[in-house]
């Protein structure tokens, strides 16, 4: 069988992360700009392989302020680590269109295997005749195992920042011709 491969459609993709503040709110950031590829046989996402990579210095939380500590050695140290890489391990059909996504994440230069929720959202033609699929990605991390330790204490002895980070990416990929 042949392989085909897919590209990210960044204008109709895009990649967020949840964590919590002060243990009661939680704060929503984006990042902007990243890039991946799944290897299929034929069109079956059924063991395909996945590749993703997001550029640090495009975290966006609507505050440029929190956004530059964010990108400093408290947290991420963009300037040493300037991307986070995704390399799938496994992609396997759980059940319906749920899938589970298995790979290796690296953060700051640490790589964990991950285990992510995939839900294929449907496969369509473009007005351009252009074969596009959509998944929804989703999961948690815990961020002081890829070294993203910082932390500060509220009055009450608290943790200002959680340490698990919910991440969901909605992700259109594009069937190269």
């Amino acid at each position: 069988m042949s392989k085909t491969t897919w590209n990210v459609d960044v204008a109709h993709s895009e990649v967020q992360f949840k964590v919590k503040h002060l243990v009661i709110s939680t704060v929503t950031g984006f990042f902007r700009t990243f890039s991946g590829s799944a290897s299929t046989d034929g069109d079956s996402f059924e063991n395909a392989n996945v590749n993703f990579t997001i550029d640090v210095n495009s975290v966006d939380t609507g505050q440029p302020g929190r956004d530059e500590h964010l990108r400093n050695a408290d947290f991420f140290e963009a300037e040493k680590y300037p991307e986070f890489s995704f390399v799938s391990t496994s992609l396997r059909k759980d059940k319906g269109d749920l899938y589970k996504l298995v790979g290796d994440l690296t953060i700051k230069g640490v790589t964990k295997e991950v285990e992510l929720a995939a839900e294929y959202g449907g496969t369509e033609r473009d007005p351009w005749g252009n074969t596009k699929v959509g998944f929804e990605v989703s999961g948690t991390i815990d961020r002081k195992e890829f070294g993203v330790t910082f932390n500060s204490l509220t009055e009450t002895g608290g943790l200002a920042l959680g340490e698990n980070i919910k991440i969901l990416a909605n992700i259109q990929l594009a069937k190269q011709a």
